[in-house]
């Protein structure tokens, strides 16, 4: 397989005469040229073909184009002689990206690989079924884990996916296509629907066109193609509106009706969600949440929280450990970077019963997957942080219990990440600081008015009293 070339260009070009060599049955022509020091020659039977090879370099140096030091042709030349396959490109990129990237980030690279594939197929003669070649992508050929650290060159695929690799070492364009407007024009399109045939949801059409533009910068940096495809194209992706809906903030009745029903359906989840609500925290970084990590939890009043790392569900093919979940920091932030997080009082009332009727899991860990009967005697079996999956289902039935059939339908609430837009919500609209919402909820401050820009009600009337009250003239001062 060709593996590709990292093209080393000089300007430095020289030209000799051409030899001619007159043999017993046949004469040959070389023409020779020196680039970098470097001396090259090629040879031809036909004086022509050799003149019509030697033209084509001496248009090249005077045209500026600059020459490969290792071919010593010219960097059009050299990119065909280098050319690669997308799929073989595409492995080599999900390799230079996977030490550098989150298992979640893995995992959309090589979903959106998968579907730019889809764009790029063909071979049309004996090809796999669209399953099989998803299976071959997603599962296996675009995880450097699945291939158990190896390069595509060295990798041995499972044996029921072997053939479908041998057929996509061929099956997909050459690289260099990519200089075709149109291709890259039906890639995009191709990036801009679902799996269904569906459109996408515009935040994921811009994180799947973010990932084919580095794919394709790779591809520059290597020189295996002269410019940015994306410079030829004008191609206009669906606005993404980062806003939160206003529809989907519960207010705090509607939150404590919630969070009554999952303390009927599974009590041990109710301070989970509290903490997304009431904190404002992500909902892996409650799934890391440890008995260790409450500073403390007065009988009464505010209590404190030192946040240091979230629990992220990875699935095994996308780890570096081979665990189906991994520990990171908190997001956007460095290694053991920290964050506190006041503990309003009715979350501190939550906290202290989850801990005197449940208790911590192993380590210390407050919300784990628990074995038993779910009543006021905690478990005597814990297992591993609870899945997010069980906290889909668990949220799902709490809506079903708790909101009107008409709430039920609407957005209202409709995620469980819903509480934690309901809880920055609710801390912006009583008047908190933003610059001190951002911190607690580990946000920008830029990133939390963008988002939240139409959630923030109620303010206007203080802030014209506020103005009025600055403008007011100075009270007369007496002679």
């Amino acid at each position: 397989m060709n593996s590709g070339h990292k093209m080393d260009l000089t300007y430095d070009v020289r030209f000799h005469k051409m030899e001619v060599y007159k043999g017993k049955t046949k004469t040959t022509y070389r023409p020779r040229w020196v680039v970098a020091g470097e001396r090259f020659g090629e040879s031809f039977t036909h004086k022509k073909l050799a003149e019509s090879f030697e033209a084509s370099l001496l248009a090249a140096a005077r045209e500026g184009v600059p020459f490969d030091k290792k071919s010593g042709l010219p960097a059009p030349m050299a990119r065909k002689l280098y050319s690669r396959t997308w799929f073989q490109h595409a492995c080599q990129y999900v390799d230079v990206k996977w030490p550098h990237v989150s298992p979640g980030h893995r995992r959309g690279i090589s979903e959106t690989l998968t579907q730019a594939t889809f764009a790029l197929l063909t071979d049309q003669r004996n090809r796999p079924s669209d399953a099989q070649i998803r299976k071959a992508l997603h599962g296996w050929a675009f995880s450097k884990a699945a291939r158990d650290g190896q390069s595509l060159d060295h990798a041995q695929p499972p044996a029921a996916l072997a053939g479908t690799i041998d057929w996509l070492m061929t099956g997909t364009l050459e690289l260099s296509k990519f200089e075709d407007a149109e291709i890259v024009r039906n890639v995009l399109d191709k990036l801009a629907i679902r799996q269904n045939g569906k459109a996408a949801a515009p935040s994921t059409i811009t994180r799947r066109r973010a990932t084919l533009h580095g794919a394709l910068r790779y591809a520059v940096e290597l020189k295996l193609l002269q410019t940015h495809p994306f410079d030829t194209v004008s191609w206009k992706a669906p606005q993404h509106d980062e806003k939160v809906d206003p529809r989907v903030l519960a207010n705090p009745e509607q939150v404590r009706s919630l969070l009554a029903a999952v303390r009927e359906i599974y009590p041990s989840l109710e301070a989970y969600y509290g903490c997304m609500y009431l904190a404002a925290m992500r909902p892996a970084e409650v799934r890391h949440l440890a008995e260790s990590h409450l500073l403390s939890l007065p009988e009464e009043g505010w209590g404190e929280m030192l946040l240091d790392g979230s629990t992220q569900q990875t699935g095994q093919t996308w780890s570096d450990t081979g665990e189906v979940r991994e520990e990171r920091p908190l997001k956007h932030r460095a290694e053991n970077s920290t964050r506190r997080v006041p503990i309003c009082p009715e979350l501190v009332a939550l906290l202290r019963r989850h801990l005197e009727v449940h208790g911590p899991g192993p380590g210390g860990r407050l919300f784990v997957t628990r074995v038993g009967r779910f009543g006021r005697v905690p478990p005597k079996a814990y297992c591993n942080p609870v899945h997010p999956n069980t906290l889909s289902r668990t949220w799902a039935k709490a809506r079903k219990k708790a909101l009107t059939e008409q709430q039920f339908l609407s957005p209202l609430a409709r995620r469980p990440y819903d509480l934690r837009h309901a809880g920055v919500s609710l801390q912006l609209n009583a008047g908190v600081p933003a610059t001190l919402v951002a911190q607690w909820a580990g946000h920008s401050v830029k990133v939390l008015l963008d988002v939240y820009a139409g959630c923030i009600d109620g303010q206007e009337e203080a802030a014209r009293r506020r103005i009025e009250a600055a403008l007011a003239p100075l009270p007369a001062v007496a002679a």
